[in-house]
């Protein structure tokens, strides 16, 4: 009989603890100048065929060079079986324009996997700015500079590039949902059933909500797809309010994320690129002062990507890459 519950502490290296890792430097990977000089080669093939991202396919730009190819794979298998993030350094946001840094991770990420859609759009790049009205209720939250909650996105991988930073504030925070289930499993072993149940999520770029469980552990490795709003938004737009005990799971859930012990801070340098796997880390922002200045104010570019190596998923935890085009809209 397969284990459909997973009672054992995670004891691999993506159940990290944030306050152990903040001083450590295997989570930071240092683009080489080999690598720089294939991704600018790269770079002049696009501006030659006048292709600017999320404009052109792998293939407009292919790298073969094996070097470059093996970081990739790297990248990839930590992003699976290390940490379950990754942030690379080495792009000087002072050399490359705006385009240019674009297309140089854009085309990184198609090396990496398939892009997948963000929104009803269809936009395959996101623009992280603040730029809405925080007064509407349709307003995302990542296009203003209100504290964005932990969650997960709706592909195997979200990445972000650093164009500006805010004038102050706008920390990337990230937990590991394993560790969240560590703490869950050792104080509130009561609780562990209902985050194996399947919740109604909102899930933008449905017509109506489905059923996925928070937490799903299948061949041999556990999922967390964790996205609260959208939970409470599913249940009230089915009419099956949720109950004391599965608000109660929820609130443990939220305490254990918020514990600053377990977050790691970090602050996206203009240039700096973050990946995340959606299945194993969960992401926040804090909130931030802008510039009035339009052209100042704090801007980073959004990729999902579905990636080749991605842990194989349970049925009733299904696949999410990306959102329908025309359904509805991103968060």
């Amino acid at each position: 009989m397969m284990k459909t519950i997973l009672k054992e502490q995670i004891t691999d290296k993506c159940a990290w603890i944030g306050q152990e890792i903040a001083d450590k430097t295997d989570w930071i990977y240092h683009l080489s100048p080999h690598m720089l000089t294939v991704l600018n080669s790269a770079l002049k093939k696009l501006k030659e065929k006048n292709l600017v991202a999320p404009h052109f396919v792998k293939t407009d730009a292919l790298i073969e060079d094996e070097k470059f190819l093996e970081q990739i794979e790297y990248i990839s298998n930590e992003l699976e079986n290390g940490y379950g993030f990754i942030v690379i350094r080495g792009l000087d946001a002072e050399k490359y324009n705006e385009t240019q840094l674009a297309n140089i991770y854009y085309l990184f990420g198609l090396h990496m996997g398939n892009a997948v859609t963000q929104n009803a759009r269809g936009d395959l790049l996101g623009y992280v700015e603040n730029v809405g009205d925080k007064t509407q209720k349709m307003t995302r939250v990542y296009e203003t500079n209100a504290y964005l909650p932990y969650h997960a996105d709706l592909s195997d991988i979200v990445g972000l590039l650093s164009i500006r930073k805010a004038k102050q504030g706008g920390l990337s925070s990230i937990v590991s949902s394993s560790t969240v289930y560590n703490r869950i499993l050792e104080h509130y072993p009561e609780y562990l059933g209902y985050f194996y149940h399947p919740a109604w999520y909102d899930h933008l770029g449905e017509v109506e909500p489905s059923l996925s469980p928070i937490f799903s552990y299948y061949d041999g490795k556990l999922a967390c797809r964790y996205l609260r709003h959208y939970i409470e938004l599913g249940h009230d737009r089915r009419k099956v309010p949720l109950s004391q005990v599965q608000t109660d799971a929820l609130n443990i859930f939220d305490s254990i994320s918020h514990d600053p012990r377990l977050r790691l801070d970090m602050m996206l340098e203009p240039g700096d690129i973050q990946f995340c796997n959606n299945y194993c880390v969960m992401h926040s922002r804090s909130s931030f002062e802008d510039y009035e200045e339009v052209e100042k104010r704090r801007k980073l570019l959004r990729l999902w990507l579905q990636m080749p190596n991605a842990r194989q998923l349970a049925k009733d935890f299904p696949g999410r890459n990306g959102i329908p085009k025309g359904l509805g809209e991103a968060a």
